[in-house]
């Protein structure tokens, strides 16, 4: 960047010279034209020089900002083959137009410091649902649907769990293309570290380090690229447990992506964000997870958030559903319409899940739909239609 910013400097100067000397060349007579001449063209020449010298320089940074291969051994991007981005959003690329995130007294802006409101759809645990982890299908949320982000749900300690008896090698190759795919697609993605029925997430604390060593390292030079280490904390976890432990996970990210965004859960299934607005943590570009269902979730956590959100807490809602909290039962949309209302008005980025074909409700394929893409109204259930159109609405 120094490199390409001295360059730039230097073409100025002489533009600068090429200006002046025209001058002299308009003031002159003839006897002067031809040394005038002379000069115009050495200048030209420096320029042609400096112009080639700064495209073989954005070049290799353009090829240094190249996507991982999913090869779940390889420690960091520098080691790994790098193909080149191919953002091909026919509504502009996203992830190109707003850049770095950061949090800035509450507020989540993007690189020009305008305010940004990232929406979109959460997988399922990939050790179950991986099929739908392809561009084939991110391209469709992304152009039919509308959204702007994904979340990749990595289960830590269920059956087929990270933590557990998940073949961890499988699991890294589907973070690496889910990544790679949103990348290649101009969106923003989060890799979710999704803790759920070990309830406190300091059990394995060791392992998440390690994970998200391995992750950061591997793209920590993406602006895309969003961190969650703490799905949902709950039962005896409380927030000076998470909090601990976030103090030792965020740092390790950091050591490798020192600007990342980060989002941390809070405890009772990341409802109680109110603990963090008590005693938040230390740490720039960290925004805290609030997930509601809304059949369930109502005015007492939207009253809470709203407390929140005017204290100035940055606050994510990384996921919520149309249905009850155990994500199946009946949908109610007028809840949901009166979370989004309130998200909207507080510029909250808002993740919905599930994108599986399960046979519960906030799956948003309907069972037995194998589809990855093209979907119409009749293969989606009713959350995944109400979503699909809602999503649509915001990028229009």
């Amino acid at each position: 960047m120094k490199s390409i910013m001295k360059i730039q400097r230097r073409a100025l100067s002489a533009l600068c010279c090429v200006a002046l000397a025209l001058a002299a060349l308009g003031g002159c007579g003839s006897s002067a034209e031809g040394g005038n001449s002379a000069e115009l063209e050495s200048l030209q020449a420096q320029l042609e020089d400096m112009q080639r010298e700064l495209d073989e320089l954005k070049g290799s940074q353009t090829a240094s900002e190249g996507v991982p291969a999913a090869n779940a051994n390889a420690k960091s991007a520098e080691s790994t083959p790098t193909p080149q981005l191919n953002p091909t959003n026919a509504n502009g690329n996203f992830r190109e137009a707003h850049g770095a995130l950061k949090v800035v007294n509450g507020r989540l802006l993007d690189q020009n410091d305008e305010p940004v409101r990232l929406y979109g759809m959460s997988t399922h645990g990939l050790s179950w649902y991986p099929q739908y982890v392809t561009e084939e299908t991110f391209r469709s949320l992304r152009d039919e649907w509308g959204i702007n982000c994904v979340r990749l749900a990595l289960y830590t300690a269920e059956n087929g769990g990270y933590c557990t008896d998940g073949d961890q090698s499988m699991l890294r190759n589907h973070i690496l293309n889910g990544v790679n795919h949103a990348t290649n697609l101009g969106m923003y993605v989060i890799v979710d570290w999704h803790i759920l029925s070990e309830q406190d997430p300091n059990v394995y604390k060791e392992q998440a380090k390690e994970f998200f060593d391995w992750v950061s390292s591997s793209y920590g030079g993406y602006t895309n690229v969003i961190y969650e280490i703490c799905n949902e904390p709950n039962g005896y976890a409380t927030w000076d447990s998470v909090k601990s432990y976030a103090e030792e996970v965020i740092p390790v990210i950091r050591a490798n992506d020192p600007d990342a965004l980060i989002l941390v859960g809070t405890p009772t299934w990341s409802q109680d964000i109110d603990k963090a607005l008590a005693d938040p943590l230390s740490f720039d570009n960290v925004l805290y997870t609030l997930h509601f269902y809304a059949a369930t979730h109502k005015d007492e956590l939207r009253s809470r958030l709203k407390k929140c959100a005017n204290a100035g807490l940055p606050v994510f809602i990384s996921e919520f559903g149309t249905c009850d909290a155990s994500g199946n039962g009946g949908n109610d949309f007028a809840q949901t319409e009166e979370w989004m209302k309130l998200a909207e008005d507080y510029n909250i980025s808002t993740v919905a899940w599930n994108l599986s074909n399960k046979n519960e409700t906030s799956g948003v394929f309907a069972n037995g739909c194998e589809k990855l893409s093209g979907w119409s109204d009749a293969d989606l259930k009713e959350s995944g239609v109400w979503l699909k159109n809602y999503f649509g609405g915001l990028s229009r």
